[in-house]
């Protein structure tokens, strides 16, 4: 089969494009799925670059890569094998089952949830910590593979599983509700514009964080308000003004970012696009009864809600850019340079 190999912790260069692969075979309680389309995201990048490794504090779209790490560059912060097949976002068709999976499931279209939990209460990330949809066949455990049915094409599903996910579990977590103001940073991103329709389906007053560029995509979203990503946040919104901060990027801005939250307000971090490493000072944290949640493993039935938003057309794709697999390298530079809104996508 088609597939893009990563071959170690580096630059781009550490892609290859194969057609010679083997065809994965489904165990026992696995299907086999065809992939249709499969989009690019941050985790691709960073596992990429060795990005999760405690040793790495910069930002995923640094250009020139410090070093190999290899010892916890994983998504679990584990060492990782090479060549491995990366992408965690995936629609496509069964067409295989293993062992104990109904076969008339075979042609179904599905959507991958990338979330895979295992017996022993382990989590795994697809295209992290097993082989992912960066190919034209990808076997998940058949739970995984859930049954879609929509109008939209195969490159619009594609651009939902993981930035939604993402996206839906921040504001669950965060506790979101109808006429609360939520600030959603990194706005024109993938995961951040899901957040902005997420919040605008629970009728919550969104205001967003962009490039001034993207603002008219972000309002057409359902925001009320967007602001640059250089803004004085305080001179902005004013303290104590935002009930929820739904942040993918930390840096500089970490500190304003709790200012402006009001007392017992809640901040919820799924990403770190402009450095991991921020200033906290804890009188800010306890004096205004704050809540700060990390948000990584969504609730096992976020994901068949978000199947739900999508046949209700209650959530719509935000697809930037096509690219077929074999110009991987092409698309995660596109990736990288921030110019979009929204998903790129790549086509096995």
């Amino acid at each position: 089969m088609k597939a893009a190999l990563l071959l170690g912790h580096g630059g781009l260069d550490q892609l290859v494009y194969r057609e010679d692969v083997a065809v994965p075979v489904p165990a026992a309680g696995e299907v086999l799925v065809r992939v249709a389309a499969a989009a690019v995201n941050n985790t691709d990048i960073n596992l990429r670059t060795g990005w999760y490794s405690r040793a790495f504090s910069g930002t995923s779209a640094a250009s020139d890569y410090p070093g190999v790490i290899r010892e916890d560059g994983g998504w679990a912060g584990d060492a990782l094998s090479f060549p491995r097949i990366q992408g965690a976002d995936a629609c496509g068709s069964i067409v295989g089952v293993g062992a104990g999976v109904d076969a008339t499931r075979i042609n179904e279209r599905v959507l991958i949830d990338p979330i895979i939990r295992t017996s022993n209460g382990r989590v795994k990330y697809l295209g992290s910590d097993t082989p992912g949809a960066f190919a034209e066949f990808v076997v998940v455990p058949a739970v995984n593979a859930i049954a879609i049915r929509s109008d939209l094409r195969d490159e619009e599903l594609a651009s939902f599983p993981c930035s939604y996910l993402a996206a839906e579990n921040m504001l669950s977590r965060a506790g979101v509700s109808r006429g609360e103001t939520v600030l959603v940073t990194g706005a024109s991103g993938s995961v951040g514009s899901a957040a902005v329709q997420l919040a605008q389906r629970r009728e919550a007053q969104v205001h967003a964080v962009a490039d001034s560029a993207k603002a008219e995509a972000i309002l057409s979203l359902g925001a009320t308000r967007v602001v640059p990503r250089d803004a004085d946040l305080i001179a902005e919104f004013g303290y104590e003004s935002i009930d929820v901060v739904i942040d993918v990027v930390g840096g500089a801005h970490f500190a304003q970012l709790l200012s402006i939250l009001r007392r017992s307000g809640r901040y919820a971090c799924a990403g770190a696009i402009a450095g991991p490493l921020v200033e906290l000072d804890l009188r800010t944290l306890y004096l205004k009864d704050l809540l700060l949640v990390g948000c990584t493993i969504p609730a096992s039935d976020v994901f068949r809600s978000l199947i739900g938003y999508l046949e209700r057309r209650e959530i719509r794709p935000l697809v930037s850019a096509i690219y077929p697999l074999r110009d991987i390298a092409v698309a995660q530079t596109a990736f990288l340079s921030k110019r979009h809104v929204g998903k790129i996508v790549l086509i096995p």
